[in-house]
């Protein structure tokens, strides 16, 4: 296991890597040019060429690439992503609130869509072809292809503007997380439940399940065995919903004025503030990379096969 456990960890190093090089060449995509931005954020009124050459050696491009991406590199290491263009304040500074408000929105959201997925993935294999489980799965099907602004411009809609009972902005209270987690649980939920009915159903067909039976054995301790064996399969799945919701957050947090990622991406995004959206695009990859990491070292844990093909 600690071989393995090695190998992963090998692996995504490389890996992450590639991820931090492709993301500080973003600068150099950008039509815009940073010491221009950064000019212009000062309110210069007249940006001529010596500014330009001054302000740029100010921030240190007039470097080679592979040097500035190197001390770059080091300063990241350290959480030291830069200073924003437009405050002039440490990105750390902002980004880490952010990151918290953000992390806090997507652990009560991957909490909710756990929970709801493998209670309607259960009830939808129990009942499978039956009236109850055709209603669920269309309802899903039209709750999930309905995109997140909308679903969200109704909930407030109905529950904020109509019966008054939910606040629509902020993170003040218990209350403001509901209407957010509602939308992103409603619109993820939808998918997984039916990892988890698909991988229930394929368990029901197995030799085991013919064998509990033929044995006597009740029927919820067969059921509860078909579980264990269908949440094994949805690990990985269940552990990749947390980075995928947390780079999913945008439209969420911008309709909800939530002081998260989201809203802070979008703003320095229209601001071409791009100390800041390099360390958001950085912090979501390496969010994948690692969770991708670990959940394959979850699924070696639970099953000690994945560790022998590997």
């Amino acid at each position: 296991m600690g071989g393995y456990m090695l190998r992963r960890a090998l692996v995504a190093i490389p890996l992450l890597i590639v991820v931090s090089f492709l993301t500080f060449i973003l600068n150099t995509l950008s039509p815009m040019d940073p010491a221009e931005v950064v000019l212009h954020t000062q309110g210069v009124p007249r940006i001529t060429d010596e500014l330009l050459t001054e302000t740029r050696a100010a921030l240190g491009m007039d470097r080679p690439l592979l040097t500035r991406y190197w001390d770059w590199l080091l300063s990241c290491l350290r959480l030291d992503f830069g200073d924003s263009y437009v405050t002039g304040k440490p990105v750390w500074s902002l980004l880490g609130p952010a990151f918290v408000n953000t992390l806090q929105l997507t652990l009560v959201s991957v909490i909710a869509v756990i929970l709801l997925s493998v209670a309607l993935g259960i009830l939808c294999a129990l009942k499978e072809g039956k009236l109850l489980d055709k209603s669920i799965r269309s309802v899903s099907f039209i709750l999930t292809s309905m995109p997140s602004y909308l679903l969200a411009a109704l909930l407030v809609l109905y529950f904020s503007v109509k019966l008054d009972l939910l606040p629509t902005n902020g993170m003040d209270t218990v209350g403001s997380y509901i209407l957010p987690v509602a939308v992103i649980t409603i619109s993820y939920a939808g998918i997984y439940f039916r990892i988890i009915r698909s991988s229930m159903l394929s368990n029901l067909n197995e030799d085991y399940v013919l064998f509990g039976r033929a044995c006597g054995l009740p029927e919820r301790k067969i059921t509860k065995r078909i579980l264990r064996n269908s949440l094994q399969m949805a690990v990985s799945v269940f552990c990749m919903a947390i980075p995928i919701i947390l780079g999913s957050t945008v439209v969420v947090e911008n309709i909800f004025a939530w002081p998260g990622l989201g809203t802070l991406s979008v703003k320095a995004i229209l601001a071409r503030d791009f100390p800041i959206v390099q360390a958001y695009v950085l912090v979501l990859a390496a969010a994948f990379v690692i969770v991708n990491s670990f959940s394959d070292m979850l699924n070696a844990w639970v099953n000690p096969k994945l560790r022998e093909d590997r």
